[in-house]
């Protein structure tokens, strides 16, 4: 039985660090969280970190190619591309469409997209329906050129003979032994989302039936989203486990040896329990449907994947996020813990820097950057893991407002969204105002709110005033400041 659905809407460093004076009423210094134990100076800061999330949206796919990244998530009525020279500008850059279908037999529930170049043309892999979720299929695009971004046209079905009318879905290209193969789950005797995998004569042809793979996963009902390594003798292939919908959504691990086929079941050597999992002092739940992407200068390995930021069982808050990874003695892959939403961490080794810095709720800022307060905003740290540096702002009341000042091109608000919240009107430098609706019927936290459109380089302001109004669903009208992302490039 099909246990998720995964359409999701399309919606979004360190430095010297010092207190701001003249806020009104700010918290008192000692209701605020200390500063971080080691500050990098605002230079260093700006041009060499960044923090999650790179996206909104679900079952991430992304590699560096020619000067940039590229990235797609899960949109549901198409497939986008998100293209930046830098891991910390993903937020802010401007998707591009690279495939709409109007064969009504494949053109909604459109999941999971992944890309591969093979010669000098790109391969684009996912799966879509006709509306009916057991009736995803896998097909392949080619593109016309050799740009990741398109344009595409339609390639081919990939449907292995003994599978040919079944349900499958997150196609991932497994090279081995200098040949293809599909890995995909669908049914199998294992699961309905099971693993499989079946050989390839080219990027765009099964050539026979496929194997089921019985992959253990701590949970009954999911093996998906299958993405491999080749690394010290060994292809090692993670993939995802549990409904994605659970807290517990986690990735395992299976490996094959290097000369050995992997059509042949057995060859596979299984790895005892989860690789990657929930982080809950992190904050951080259902960590999977991955990908693994090179730093541009080829010297690190990277995840890329989706997580929540709530423990409640729902399909929506799965953002995209990326940590660098390691390997272990044996040779294995070591993803390690996923961290939390807005740590922040160096940019990947060879990234020409993203030219961001924060600006806390409490006024510390890791760049150019201040927020002041009028009214009597409560604050506090009861919000933990869900607010950057454990503590936010909110109030209720209209007027009130809070007004940061930053200097660059761009700023992204991110917040908590909750079932108290109720709408803000948001203002640039003292343009029109756009209402912004805080609420959630999930709380969550660091939920990206507002993304500027894109200013003149220079200073800025904005200006978030409470409104008091709140939706039906609402319980209250509270409106949370937490972090700003600030963007100077």
């Amino acid at each position: 039985m099909r246990v998720r659905p995964r359409i999701t809407p399309l919606t979004a460093v360190l430095s010297l660090l010092a207190v701001l004076l003249g806020l009104v009423a700010v918290a008192p210094a000692s209701a605020r969280p200390a500063a971080p134990p080691s500050a990098p100076a605002k230079a260093e800061a700006a041009a060499g970190t960044f923090r999650n999330p790179l996206n909104t949206g679900p079952d991430p796919f992304m590699t560096n190619w020619n000067g940039n990244y590229y990235l797609t998530t899960t949109q549901g009525d198409s497939i986008r591309m998100w293209r930046s020279p830098s891991l910390g500008t993903l937020l802010t850059a401007d998707p591009v469409t690279v495939w709409t279908d109007s064969d009504a037999s494949r053109n909604q529930h459109i999941w999971a997209p992944e890309f591969y170049r093979f010669g000098n043309r790109w391969y684009l892999y996912y799966t879509a329906d006709d509306g009916t979720d057991d009736h995803h299929r896998i097909y392949v695009l080619e593109s016309d050129g050799d740009d990741p971004a398109g344009s595409y046209h339609f390639k081919a079905k990939l449907a292995p003979p003994n599978h040919a009318s079944d349900f499958a879905i997150d196609p991932g290209i497994l090279q081995h032994n200098g040949r293809l193969y599909l890995a995909y789950a669908g049914i199998n005797q294992y699961q309905h989302n099971g693993i499989n995998i079946a050989p390839m004569s080219n990027p765009y042809t099964v050539s026979g039936d496929a194997v089921a793979i019985n992959a253990a996963g701590g949970c009954a009902e999911v093996r998906e989203g299958p993405e491999f390594l080749n690394r010290n003798g060994r292809t090692w292939m993670t993939y995802s486990t549990c409904d994605t919908g659970k807290p517990d959504y986690q990735v395992w691990m299976m490996s094959l040896a290097d000369g050995a086929d992997p059509l042949v079941p057995a060859n596979w050597q299984q790895h005892s329990g989860p690789v990657f999992s929930r982080a809950d002092d992190h904050g951080v739940y259902g960590p999977g449907h991955h990908a693994f992407f090179r730093s541009p200068d080829g010297t690190e390995d990277w995840i890329v994947y989706h997580a929540k930021s709530t423990s409640a069982y729902t399909y929506t808050d799965r953002t995209t996020r990326a940590q660098k990874i390691t390997w272990n003695a044996d040779g294995s892959p070591n993803l390690g813990r996923p961290l939390a939403m807005g740590a922040t961490q160096d940019l990947p080794s060879g990234d020409p820097g993203s030219g961001t810095y924060w600006i806390n709720d409490d006024g510390r800022s890791s760049g150019d950057g201040t927020l002041a307060y009028t009214g009597t905003w409560n604050s506090g740290t009861g919000c933990a893991t869900q607010c950057f540096w454990g503590d936010d702002h909110w109030i209720d009341q209209a007027g009130d407002t809070a007004t940061f000042t930053f200097t660059g091109t761009r700023i992204a608000l991110l917040s908590v969204r909750d079932t108290g919240n109720g709408i803000a009107a948001i203002s640039v430098d003292g343009g029109a105002e756009q209402r912004v609706d805080f609420y959630g019927s999930i709380r969550t936290g660091e939920t990206l709110q507002y993304l500027s459109p894109k200013l003149a380089s220079g200073r800025h302001t904005l200006r978030v005033r409470v409104t008091g109004e709140r939706n039906a669903s609402s319980q209250a009208a509270f409106v949370s400041i937490d972090r700003a992302e600030v963007y100077t490039k």
